[in-house]
């Protein structure tokens, strides 16, 4: 049994420490013979950390690595990241030399293994807090069991192993993909049986094997004697038609003898451009070993993927870094190491590029040859996004969901096409990929629902009516009523897809001005002045350029700003009856004599009021005129309690019980003759975000009273503290 004598504080930070010595022979015997833990050779992360480790902090010895098989539940033949705890002690001195520390150590009999929260660096500090780092702790320390299903279940993982249903899953593709790969890399020692059968293919059956041809002069065309595994991928991963790509992976699919069948949807895979589809040069121009270079970054790519250790990164960065700098790379590594490991490696074509830097605001290192990421910027980029993808309310949790949210990502200040003319096509440096056309994500009003919406279907018919028709529509309640989550939504529903390109958020302040959100004078670099379009008017010339597609702007806290000053002439322009050509104003800062500017009839408007908020003045009666508006209310009731049971794992008892004491605080709040209806508790209070799952309901809700409500209510009643206290004692009685 493993020893639980030691028992984590509960805010003591907690080491995982690797078992190996400078990439030698496992140590964890000595270590614990000795009454020490020590690393060689440690980066200045590494000595900062071991410098940092305390007397008393709880450390373990981890051995990470992937596994496919034998695990204690369905992994859908999916490669599982595996930490298995050899020992557990406590630190019980520091000498202080940034190698080394003094560990009082007792064995783990028997070895224990922790599934998909793992981390492939040799110390690993973990902070309790989170509740995957709270189950690490547990697990170790305490002898706990893992919650397997959680972590299944939990948004990182659930596309490979949650319990969502088989025909509801993404990504299918990736498991053809990764055994592609593997049997594709037995052929690395016989490449003159892979080439043969190439031609073969291109000589009879498979349609689409037009790009075997070398020149080992320049001009002289000669068949291809020599190909880099990438190269042979991306045959079925170019611009050609889908019964193409279906056909020539078919052809290899035999010929490779794999089980796996060949995907029918390749959406969210980057493609090659036809015109430029080899990672080498033709042999007139190719180094002797450039081919062999990109086969040592195929294989050690896999290795990193599937062992998930210190040693494997090492190898990775030297290969990466060693075929970068090759003609004909470029970013296309990228792309080859994503169709290769899709769970493990990004691609960073360039709809991947400009969606990573421009809408995850992460910028890319570019350290490498021919201002590209060498392999510490590709790894780092790696590092933060797995971190991040852990966050639930994280836009994407994987890199093929990155991979296929870049597809549908559009900005308005979007890469540039590369220049495909033939003096490039013969530079080493081309990167030409291929664009395409990304598929409709349908959205309605039962996703709003699906979503975690508490507003009856009926209501939400209504409401969506209302912005079709008047065209403008405010959302106002009390506070945490779900006004800004709401809106976001019922823009997707109106616009039939969820297109974030098609939604521009604002939110409005004091200090807010024409000049910020329509237009106005802003000072350049070199000192001068230059007029610029604000995102009102940004918005409405993509509306104008896409008339069949609806378009949408969300106003936070509408009433936050001067909504009449704000919106100038545009005010009048608002109204249904306006949006037409005849109804054109001109604006206060006109780019030419004449120019005259009217709201395109496919944009609509979805603002957001707090009614309880007393520092803002009243909505001018004109605004109000032109907009429809729709109450918010509280949202407790069978969806809110049923949504939230299911999703965050509540009793229903506890929840019933929470949403009486809710609706009689709301009913107290409306009976006051100084606050009102407006000042109600709104449902968003008491609903887990993200739906994170719940493990102690009623400890909980009394961290929310604590926390959240009573400050609240101290400010309703600012002048009667005695009544915010009552209020609070009785939300928590007997709780």
């Amino acid at each position: 049994m493993t020893d639980t004598n030691h028992k984590k504080p509960e805010t003591k930070v907690c080491w995982f420490v690797g078992a190996n010595f400078g990439g030698t022979e496992d140590q964890t015997s000595r270590f614990i013979n000795e009454g020490i833990w020590e690393t060689l050779n440690p980066g200045e992360k590494d000595v900062a950390f071991v410098k940092s480790m305390q007397p008393g902090d709880p450390i373990a010895i981890k051995s990470a690595y992937v596994r496919k098989h034998n695990l204690p539940f369905n992994n859908r033949g999916n490669s599982v990241s595996v930490m298995a705890i050899k020992a557990i002690g406590t630190v019980k001195e520091n000498p202080g030399n940034g190698f080394s520390v003094l560990v009082d150590w007792s064995v783990a009999e028997p070895i224990r293994e922790w599934y998909f929260y793992t981390y492939r660096s040799t110390i690993w500090r973990v902070l309790p807090g989170d509740w995957a780092a709270d189950g690490l702790i547990e697990f170790t320390f305490e002898g706990k069991e893992q919650d397997i299903d959680r972590f299944r279940n939990a948004s990182y993982w659930k596309e490979r192993f949650g319990d969502n249903a088989v025909d509801k899953r993404r990504f299918k593709w990736t498991g053809f993909y990764e055994t592609f790969a593997d049997k594709l890399l037995s052929y690395r020692n016989n490449r003159s049986k892979l080439i043969a059968k190439l031609h073969e293919l291109s000589a009879s059956t498979a349609k689409g094997f037009n790009i075997l041809n070398d020149e080992l002069e320049k001009g002289i065309k000669s068949p291809l004697e020599d190909i880099c595994p990438f190269t042979v991928i991306g045959l079925f991963n170019r611009g050609i038609t889908d019964e193409n790509r279906i056909n020539i992976a078919s052809e290899l699919k035999k010929f490779l003898e794999i089980d796996e069948s060949v995907p029918n949807s390749f959406e969210g895979i980057p493609l090659l451009n036809n015109q430029n589809t080899w990672l080498f040069s033709y042999a007139y121009k190719r180094q002797d070993d450039d081919i062999e270079t990109l086969w040592e970054i195929f294989s050690k790519a896999i290795e990193f993927a599937d062992s998930n250790d210190e040693e494997s990164r090492s190898e990775f960065i030297k290969a990466y870094n060693d075929a970068i700098g090759r003609n004909m790379v470029g970013w296309k590594l990228s792309m080859g190491l994503y169709w290769v490991r899709p769970w493990t490696f990004t691609t960073l074509d360039n709809q991947s590029r400009e969606y990573i830097e421009k809408k995850l605001n992460i910028q890319i290192g570019m350290n490498g040859p021919k201002g590209r990421c060498n392999a510490e910027d590709y790894l780092t980029v790696l590092d933060i996004l797995e971190a991040r993808f852990k966050e639930d309310g994280y836009p994407v949790h994987s890199f093929p969901e990155l991979s296929l949210a870049a597809w549908h990502f559009k900005d308005n200040q979007s890469f540039q096409e590369t220049d495909t003319n033939n003096s490039e096509l013969e530079n080493d440096d081309a990167d030409i990929i291929e664009n395409i056309i990304a598929p409709i994500e349908p959205y309605s009003l039962d996703n709003i629902l699906t979503d975690g919406c508490f507003v009856e279907r009926d209501k939400l018919k209504t409401i969506l009516e209302r912005l079709r028709t008047k065209k403008n529509l405010i959302l106002q309640g009390p506070p945490g009523t779900g006004k800004t989550w709401l809106a976001k939504r019922l823009a997707f529903a109106l616009m039939g897809e969820r297109d974030d390109s098609k939604l521009r958020a604002v939110q409005f302040h004091p200090n807010l001005s024409y000049e910020d959100f329509i237009r106005g004078w802003r000072p350049m670099g070199d000192g001068k002045l230059t007029m610029v379009d604000g995102p009102f008017l940004e918005i409405m010339k993509s509306a104008s350029k896409e008339a069949t597609s609806k378009y949408v702007v969300v106003i936070e806290e509408i009433n936050r700003g001067n909504p009449a000053q704000i919106f100038g002439e545009m005010l009048t322009l608002l109204e249904v009856d306006k949006r037409t050509p005849n109804e054109a104003l001109e604006l206060s800062y006109k780019r030419s004599d004449g120019e005259r500017l009217f709201i395109p009839d496919n944009l609509y408007v979805i603002g957001t009021m707090n009614v309880a908020d007393r520092s803002l003045a009243l909505v001018d009666f004109a605004l109000r005129r032109r907009f429809a508006f729709i109450d918010l209310e509280p949202s407790l009731g069978k969806l809110w309690r049923d949504w939230v049971q299911s999703q965050c794992g509540i009793d229903p008892t506890i929840l019933i019980e929470i949403e009486k004491r809710i609706l009689t605080l709301n009913n107290e709040i409306s009976d006051d003759t100084s606050l009102g209806p407006q000042f109600r508790i709104g449902h968003s209070y008491v609903t887990p975000p993200f739906g994170i799952p719940i493990n102690d309901a009623r400890e909980w809700f009394r961290q929310v009273v604590e926390t959240e409500i009573a400050p609240l209510l101290d400010e309703y009643w600012f002048d009667g503290l005695d009544k915010a206290k009552k209020a609070k004692e009785r939300l928590l009685e007997g709780f």
